[in-house]
């Protein structure tokens, strides 16, 4: 294999594992011989990648999480169509990702938030990073619905965007305490009762 292949293919196998374990202990209860054990390699092959565990996380971040956000929550919002359908078909799918996931913790962004608050700046800025991107999508694509005459021009987006990035946020949470699946219909049952009351209602033929 071509030593630049090679390269690329080690690092993106650091990254995944390491993205896996910090997810599933944190990150401050997961070590580098941690990653290391699992994947069997040496130390001199993390540190030829990376130059510390915080670079190493940080390119976690930048490479794995951002893009899983982006393609999980941002992305199936984007378009022309009505916001509101779009982000219940968004929500709905992503949680009902979680409901199938045996192993899952929560909300993978969430959790690092909570465990860096006030310990990490420079990891913070990253997370918040990642955390501004998804809602500025989110205040965009309901600002797209105003004047697009699909929701009430006299809403606000904003606070209806912080209310469903926290609602997402808790929800997520929850569900990976117990009765995930029950908890998910609860919560969407609610979230589409709640998108009516700021819908226009088209005039019927």
């Amino acid at each position: 294999m071509d030593k630049n292949l090679k390269r690329m293919a080690t690092m993106q196998r650091l990254q995944v594992t390491g993205l896996e374990l910090f997810y599933k202990n944190g990150y401050y209860n997961t070590s580098v011989d941690d990653i290391l054990k699992k994947l069997s390699l040496s130390k001199g092959a993390f540190y030829y990648h990376f130059d510390s565990k915080e670079d190493f996380f940080t390119q976690i971040l930048e490479n794995l999480l951002a893009r899983k956000v982006y393609s999980m929550l941002i992305e199936p919002i984007e378009g022309h169509e009505n916001p509101l359908l779009l982000i219940t078909n968004c929500f709905e799918n992503a949680l009902e990702t979680a409901v199938h996931n045996e192993m899952d913790c929560g909300f993978v962004l969430n959790n690092f938030i909570n465990e860096f608050r006030g310990k990490n700046e420079k990891i913070m800025k990253h997370l918040n990073d990642i955390l501004q991107i998804w809602e500025v999508n989110l205040v965009s694509a309901l600002q797209k619905g105003k004047f697009n005459g699909h929701i009430d021009r006299h809403i606000d987006a904003e606070g209806i965007a912080l209310f469903l990035m926290s609602s997402y946020m808790g929800i997520r949470t929850l569900m990976a305490d117990n009765a995930p699946s029950a908890r998910k219909y609860r919560f969407m049952s609610q979230l589409k009762m709640y998108f009516k009351t700021i819908e226009i209602k088209q005039p019927t033929l």
